[in-house]
């Protein structure tokens, strides 16, 4: 990554009477929360609070009340568009006046080569017999009844209703023991040997198991145990296969499926779908990849990092939504913020690299979004997620994103008509 390169300085200097009326202002503020001997809370006079705390103090929260103001004079006087927030000092600041330096990052040059006639193809999409069976497995599985099994064994496959207890030297060790537990022979539940030992018991049957714990069991008392369970069998269930009747297709509640053939069909017009935009979203990474093998920028590493803070600020809603906080994280995979942001550095460039890409291609080719355009789009995407309009558009950033990812999209199928 480039350092350096399309950074600009732009001094702002606030003086004279609005610099003073600043002051006046951040004085009001703070002087409520002041208690000084002699006088009420809030009512020092100016003198007696700069004798006491000194008139610097009232610098700091003055800028707050000018700096917005002098960002903008900065961006006006100096015609610069940033594309990520400006990094803000302070040079000078008293009495008479404040100078702001505003370090602006602008959009780096890029220069394409080629984008056009890199014959770039998506693959034609194809779905087995055999695919189709084995969805349908899964639904006939998810759909299964269970019935006891009046005679005969635990089986693979079978529910085992089960009570188990876990002893360590003898002792019974927390969290080892249950009554009536549904235990499916195969699911890999418990730990390794566990269920295969049950496969041959018979209802009523009681049974001594002896097994030794993972060594990576997260347990620290029980890694690499060894231990032994005494398990009874209480009850053997057996998994019935459902039928391709009409009671199973109304289970199913599947429009337009009610026989056979049409869940075949449906089944296979699913995985074709999910598979064609898999095959899509793979051909679009191709194809902005090999356009990007034809791009020159030098790109400012301000850029990455931002497009970082971005990713692992929507990672930690991922993780929010598991129920897992970032330090969590951390302390799980025994890491730190600093190797998180490593991780997605080259992930973060990427993105950057091809927003800046097709940005320019979108200049190349003149596309534009019609004001109407963007404001079909956010009804169709408000109505797609049942929202109202402006809950939606509050949601989303505003119509101007709505505008520019509308623009991104264009840009990207006209990449697909240059490229077959």
């Amino acid at each position: 990554m480039a350092k350096n390169k399309n950074v600009k300085e732009i001094t702002v200097k606030i003086e004279g009477e609005e610099w003073k009326k600043a002051i006046d202002k951040a004085f009001e503020k703070k002087v409520k929360d002041v208690t000084v001997a002699g006088f009420r809370k809030g009512k020092v006079p100016r003198n007696v609070y700069e004798k006491k705390f000194g008139k610097e103090s009232l610098y700091l929260p003055a800028s707050d009340y000018v700096v917005e103001d002098a960002y903008k004079k900065a961006l006006t006087d100096s015609k610069l568009i940033p594309v990520v927030q400006p990094k803000l000092d302070v040079k000078n600041v008293d009495d008479e006046k404040i100078e702001f330096v505003f370090t602006i990052i602008t959009k780096p040059d890029v220069k394409i080569k080629n984008y056009k006639g890199l014959n770039v193809k998506c693959e034609k999409v194809k779905v087995s017999k055999e695919e189709i069976e084995h969805e349908i497995g899964h639904i006939l599985e998810k759909y299964s009844e269970t019935r006891t099994k009046e005679n005969g064994t635990v089986a693979n496959g079978d529910i085992a209703v089960i009570d188990f207890e876990g002893f360590k030297d003898g002792v019974a060790f927390a969290g080892g023991k249950a009554e009536n537990y549904e235990l499916e022979i195969g699911s890999n539940t418990f730990i390794p040997g566990f269920e295969e030992k049950l496969i041959g018991m018979k209802q009523d049957e009681e049974k001594e198991i002896e097994l030794t714990f993972p060594k990576d069991y997260p347990h620290q008392e029980l890694k690499g145990a060894k231990v032994k369970f005494k398990v009874k069998i209480n009850e053997i269930k057996e998994k019935v296969q459902r039928e391709f009747d009409e009671e199973l297709f109304e289970d199913l509640a599947i429009e337009g499926v009610n026989s056979k053939d049409s869940l075949y069909k449906y089944v296979e017009d699913e995985i074709k779908a999910q598979k064609e935009m898999e095959n899509e979203n793979k051909y679009v990474d191709e194809l902005l990849e090999t356009v990007a093998k034809n791009v020159e920028v030098d790109i400012p590493e301000e850029m990455v990092e931002e497009e970082i803070d971005r990713l692992i600020k929507r990672y930690e809603e991922q993780l929010r939504m598991q129920g897992i906080t970032l330090d969590m994280y951390y302390e799980f995979t025994k890491s730190d913020e600093k190797e998180l942001r490593n991780n997605m550095e080259k992930e973060a460039y990427k993105h950057v690299l091809y927003r800046l890409m097709l940005e320019e291609i979108s200049v190349l080719e003149k596309v534009e979004i019609s004001k109407e355009e963007a404001e079909k789009e956010a009804e169709e995407l408000a109505k797609k997620y049942q929202m109202k309009k402006d809950e939606f558009l509050n949601m989303f950033g505003g119509m101007d994103l709505v505008q520019y990812d509308l623009e991104i999209r264009k840009v990207i199928e006209l990449l697909k008509e240059y490229n077959k």
